[in-house]
């Protein structure tokens, strides 16, 4: 972890690692777990800047289901780790 990192950051980062197998949270709904109901793009920002194996950051996904964009391999890498921990995702959307 960087010295840098802000506060939001790693409480972000905190949220997104306890996400469990097989379940997502929106960019939106971290942000309000945080305590930062505007936050969703910040939220985004601190997903794609992480490379941290231990934050799943896969598991975020936009409010309106479709998946986002992914860091490590993009969206279809993203699908495939969904669609293995049990997600429901349906032309591109997880089926909440």
């Amino acid at each position: 972890m960087k010295a840098n990192t802000s506060e939001f950051a790693l409480k972000v980062l905190d949220i997104v690692r306890n996400i469990k197998k097989g379940k997502i949270m929106t960019y939106k709904e971290v942000a309000a777990a945080v305590g930062s109901r505007q936050g969703a793009r910040a939220v985004g920002t601190v997903m794609k800047s992480n490379y941290d194996a231990s934050v799943s950051c896969h598991r975020v996904v936009r409010s309106d289901g479709k998946i986002g964009d992914y860091n490590r391999g993009g969206q279809e890498a993203k699908i495939k780790l969904l669609k293995s921990e049990g997600v429901n995702i349906i032309n591109g959307r997880v089926v909440i």
